[in-house]
């Protein structure tokens, strides 16, 4: 598998990326409350980002329809790439938000999964897991030689707590574009790691994002063009840090300042 090494140079850019994603979430955190549209939260990102002299990676992505938002909102069974809109939160939601970003050339991205009021216990332990499983990827990225033996122990950690992790959705790698090689996945399967595998070593900079449901590993597009759902309809979560391997150990681009993260984390 081929792909790009960052300088420590270009990795401090990314950094700058990062934060301005931080500051995005931090907007976002105070407006994940029961009837709040989701378009009013994207609209306070959206500015965050532009206040920050960057621009939002995901406005205007090409596609049957370019997508319209700076942010993917996904509510409930709704995975990935949900469009903001006039749909209020509701008490009990678990939602997603994504948020990409570019300053200077360079770009981040990261997710996170709120739970709005009280929500199911279920619910609050699938965030649990899906957080978990993100951390345990960093964690192992200075214990692994290569990526495929990271996602085998992610896949395991969510399965053994019930989850189902869901297949075809990856990570990525980043840099200068938001979609770089490698992918990313968060589960293993033999041809992958035949076909697709990669080493870890420094300069490596990846956007690693569990995506997690009660049962259903597939999904399904809606007629917006975008919105990914379960197959089944149960909730799923989503989490996401841009990450970069240097010879210091792994770097959370997307972390705030001093390495503090934002929200549930």
């Amino acid at each position: 598998m081929q792909y790009s090494l960052k300088s420590d140079k270009e990795i401090a850019a990314m950094r700058q990326a990062g934060l301005v994603v931080w500051q995005a979430h931090q907007a976002a955190a105070p407006l994940m409350k029961p009837g709040i549209p989701t378009a009013e939260i994207d609209a306070a990102i959206e500015q965050c980002i532009l206040e920050h002299q960057a621009t939002a990676l995901f406005k205007g992505v090409p596609g049957k329809v370019p997508f319209p938002a700076s942010s993917c909102i996904s509510v409930n069974e709704q995975i990935v790439h949900g469009i903001p809109g006039a749909r209020r939160l509701q008490e009990g939601d678990v939602v997603s938000v994504d948020i990409g970003a570019k300053l200077n050339g360079w770009c981040g991205d990261a997710a996170t999964t709120y739970a709005i009021g009280a929500v199911d216990p279920r619910a609050q332990r699938l965030l649990e897991v899906t957080e978990g499983a993100l951390h345990l990827a960093i964690e192992q990225l200075t214990k692994c030689r290569t990526w495929s033996q990271v996602a085998r122990k992610m896949q395991e950690y969510i399965e053994h707590a019930g989850f189902t992790v869901i297949e075809g959705l990856v990570g990525h790698g980043i840099g200068q574009e938001m979609w770089e090689p490698p992918q990313v996945p968060n589960y293993y399967t033999r041809q992958f790691q035949i076909k697709h595998d990669f080493v870890l070593q420094p300069g490596l900079v990846i956007a690693i994002e569990p995506m997690v449901s009660y049962v259903s590993n597939t999904f399904r597009q809606l007629p917006d063009h975008w919105t990914l759902v379960t197959n089944d309809g149960s909730p799923s979560a989503h989490f996401e840090h841009t990450i970069a391997l240097t010879k210091k150990g792994p770097q959370v681009l997307t972390a705030g300042p001093n390495g503090k993260a934002w929200g549930v984390f």
